[in-house]
């Protein structure tokens, strides 16, 4: 977006904390009709919101009220979702709580990640904030079902950390929701293990963490049945296929991983 403003002329303004007193000032004297937010990152004080005089608008990436906060592509992954989208909503001084002006909605792919997730909504993204401010006039606000809200907050390195006493499919939904950021992990007598793809089986309960066979590999147990993982990282290496890896750290059927 700024190299995009430079070359068309148009001022870039850079400010590192809005909160400061002048930029409420400054951001009305450019006596603009109103404001996109996107990814900015900094809650905006209502001084801020209110400096456009038809308000702020912000592109969201999900459907709201579900997954109101930081992370919604990673955490309605993580959580199963099979349906995301984008919501435009006029912003007030709450997190993502704004009253709603446009949705589009988007099915999730079974194999999806955050990161190819994100690709795809960027541009719907788009699409959906330019048929806003077109429509802005004609659009009624619709408010938010408050009760309905659920959060996506910032994820951290250890909302990575794999729970093998947990099902195949949630085990899955987190190795998709943490790539690319932060990687879905597990410790390993080998040492500390980043798994980037995987697939999982409810195939009945199994030992959890525990490495069992696979037809010619092995696969990793779990409260209802199996993950088999597809593509990993040890650390400090390039990311590897499964059975390029455990050829490498020589592990068998019976050896655990996950235990501290």
């Amino acid at each position: 977006m700024k190299l995009a403003a430079l070359a068309a002329g148009v001022p870039v303004l850079q400010p590192a904390r809005l909160r400061e007193a002048e930029w409420p000032e400054r951001l009305a004297a450019l006596g603009a009709d109103v404001a996109v937010v996107v990814a900015f990152g900094q809650i905006l004080p209502k001084a801020v919101l209110d400096a456009a005089t038809r308000g702020s608008i912000n592109i969201h990436a999900s459907l709201l009220p579900r997954y109101r906060g930081a992370a919604p592509i990673q955490w309605a992954i993580i959580r199963g979702e099979t349906e995301t989208g984008i919501t435009t909503f006029q912003m007030d001084s709450g997190m993502d709580t704004g009253d709603i002006l446009l949705m589009r909605s988007t099915p999730i792919g079974p194999e999806e990640t955050a990161g190819a997730l994100f690709a795809r909504l960027a541009p719907l993204g788009a699409e959906v904030i330019v048929e806003t401010l077109a429509r802005l006039g004609s659009i009624t606000p619709r408010p938010q079902d408050h009760g309905a809200a659920t959060l996506a907050p910032r994820l951290k390195k250890t909302d990575g950390v794999i729970d093998w006493t947990a099902g195949a499919r949630p085990i899955v939904n987190l190795v998709r929701g943490c790539n690319p950021w932060p990687g879905a992990t597990t410790i390993t007598p080998a040492g500390v293990l980043t798994l980037w793809r995987a697939r999982g089986s409810a195939a009945g309960p199994a030992a959890p963490g525990t490495l069992l066979p696979h037809g010619e590999t092995l696969a990793i147990g779990c409260a209802d049945g199996l993950v088999l993982p597809v593509e990993v990282q040890p650390e400090n290496r390039k990311t590897m296929g499964w059975s390029e890896w455990l050829r490498g750290a020589r592990l068998r059927a019976g050896d655990r991983v996950g235990a501290a």
